[in-house]
């Protein structure tokens, strides 16, 4: 396993990092779950994501209780508020101070740790003013609850003007978390350039698409049963922007590719999200153990520019780069 810094903080992260959004409390049963942790933890993965709404906090309980045990300063655990949690009632969603400081508690209460190495906004809040969420997030350092501040899903301003006041309040914004893979780079264009010009490093979710970029998805061929194109509980409406069978048909091209480097098509496509230099971590899930051996084998794999130039050659204008769409995906207002 690679570790990288994170922005430039001194916080180094393992570039592959566990993430248990749409598994965890939602499609695998729990003995699983903590299977996969353990998989991870024995594949040398240190850093661990979730979020306060995965699985409406069930997935945050789930892993503290597969991380039970460990050293804690061994590990590098984050987590994110924003969306509705509970009883989804008025402000028990947003990045309110009410909603930051009561959702912080509840976080570090389920994960079983007085603290998070990283708290993220999981999204941008249009009804709060950023002067508000700032000040939350800086207390919540200030009380040791969390240790570095992060975003996720941001445009490039937005980020630029959260880094501005988190460094007026002496805090530290050293993250942004949004999805990349060969198949979505809309951050390319201004994200990444802002981040890299502040010190931000990007924890990337979603490196293989919704598993797209496995292969698993035949154009014209019936859905594989249990897969993420057949969950009813999110994992379908996430995935179907990529189901379109000429995406599928120039993502098959890809396997002459990873063959000759010996890699899987999912490894393939996690050691094309660390080729960039402001990516810090790729975000991998898993829903049996043995998938994150085959994912943690992407660590430390250099594609030469040959490599790449036949990556995008393939998949051509399957490719969405347009930097609007992180705009576009993003709630306008806030989410009850």
């Amino acid at each position: 396993m690679k570790f990288r810094h994170l922005g430039r903080s001194g916080l180094k992260i393992s570039e592959i990092v566990y993430g248990n959004w749409l598994t965890h409390g939602s499609q695998v049963e729990n003995d699983t779950a903590t299977a996969c942790v353990r998989a991870a933890l024995d594949a040398g993965i240190t850093s661990f994501d979730t979020a306060d709404v995965y699985a409406n906090t069930v997935a945050e309980q789930v892993l503290g209780d597969a991380l039970r045990g460990q050293r804690r300063e061994s590990l590098e655990i984050f987590t994110k508020v924003y969306w509705p949690t509970g009883p989804k009632g008025p402000n028990d969603t947003g990045l309110s101070r009410k909603h930051i400081m009561e959702s912080i508690n509840g976080s570090l209460k389920r994960l079983g740790t007085d603290y998070v190495d990283l708290y993220q906004a999981h999204r941008y809040d249009h009804d709060t003013p950023l002067e508000e969420t700032m000040q939350a997030f800086a207390d919540v350092v200030r009380q040791g609850k969390a240790l570095y501040i992060g975003v996720s899903e941001w445009t490039a301003d937005q980020i630029r003007a959260g880094h501005a006041l988190a460094r007026d309040l002496g805090v530290q914004l050293i993250s942004s978390q949004p999805q990349y893979s060969m198949l979505w780079r809309v951050i390319e264009g201004e994200v990444v350039p802002t981040c890299a010009e502040l010190g931000v490093s990007q924890i990337v979710w979603s490196p293989v698409a919704q598993g797209v970029l496995t292969g698993k998805y035949a154009p014209g061929q019936p859905l594989p049963e249990g897969s993420r194109a057949t969950d009813d509980k999110g994992g379908a409406n996430m995935i179907k922007r990529f189901m379109d069978d000429a995406v599928l048909e120039r993502v098959q091209r890809l396997r002459p590719i990873a063959d000759d480097l010996g890699l899987s098509m999912a490894q393939l496509a996690v050691a094309w999200v660390l080729q960039n230099d402001n990516v810090a971590g790729a975000i991998i899930g898993a829903s049996r153990p043995e998938q994150v051996a085959e994912n943690v084998a992407a660590s430390g794999v250099t594609l030469d520019a040959g490599v790449l130039a036949a990556i995008d050659d393939v998949l051509g204008d399957a490719v969405q780069s347009d930097p609007g769409l992180t705009a576009k995906n993003a709630p306008a207002g806030r989410v009850v």
